[in-house]
């Protein structure tokens, strides 16, 4: 089958090799382009590199690969930098640092893999400028000091999802999901990448047919699955 991704058109170099594994083809399609703010790049990457973070989180791949090039090596020994998925986590490895990754692909459950050690921590998260402030509560509640860098915009591009040919549209964010102009959908597949992007798809009207674990693998494995049921 052949699967739309909705992604920025950077981060699914890797999407082809994947759906092939499980015997699909894959297609990026960008409801949103990433605009990238310099100043607060280089903000935070100052304060990073002064060390005023224990820890630093990358929460997808986009700052890792932008920002993580520009992190002082030694400083990032030092300090304890989270990636939320192995993509992200890859892309640091290759940049020289020795990232951890978060069980699983929900930020939510960044605070229950730090447990206790956040109490009193600084952590620098740069980011898109999409609202999280459940991430921010969780943090502050368990009595560390959340530094939010809205390091880059998602801007729609306001142009229909180009389908044609598609068998499965697959949403990989809630924005990406809220901000798409969508064609009809008759005939294809709608997939959500996580149960938050399953939820936001539901409250728009169109409800996924396949629900993945927030990863581009575990949504595919659901896919074979569901079509074996067919």
């Amino acid at each position: 089958m052949q699967i739309a991704i909705t992604r920025l058109a950077e981060k699914g170099t890797t999407d082809q090799a994947l759906c092939e594994k499980y015997g699909h083809s894959a297609r990026i399609v960008s409801p949103l382009q990433a605009e990238l703010r310099a100043s607060l790049v280089q903000t935070f990457v100052l304060a990073a590199n002064d060390g005023e973070f224990d820890a630093i989180f990358f929460t997808s791949a986009y700052p890792a690969k932008h920002i993580g090039m520009l992190l002082d090596r030694e400083i990032t020994k030092r300090c304890r930098v989270i990636a939320i998925g192995p993509q992200t986590a890859k892309i640091l490895h290759e940049q020289g640092i020795a990232a951890e990754t978060l069980p699983t692909f929900y930020s939510r459950d960044f605070v229950p893999y730090l447990g206790k050690w956040i109490d009193g921590k600084r952590i620098g998260i740069p980011r898109a400028d999409v609202p999280n402030p459940e991430l921010i509560r969780a943090i502050e509640d368990a009595g560390g000091l959340a530094f939010e860098y809205r390091c880059y915009g998602l801007v729609p591009t306001g142009e229909f999802l180009d389908l044609e040919g598609a068998d499965v549209v697959l949403f990989t964010s809630a924005n990406s999901f809220s901000q798409a102009r969508l064609p009809d959908l008759t005939g294809i597949i709608p997939a959500a990448i996580g149960e938050i992007t399953a939820e936001r798809m539901k409250d728009g009207g169109v409800t996924p047919i396949v629900v993945g674990d927030g990863s581009l693998e575990g949504t595919l494995i659901k896919l074979n699955e569901y079509l074996k049921t067919q």
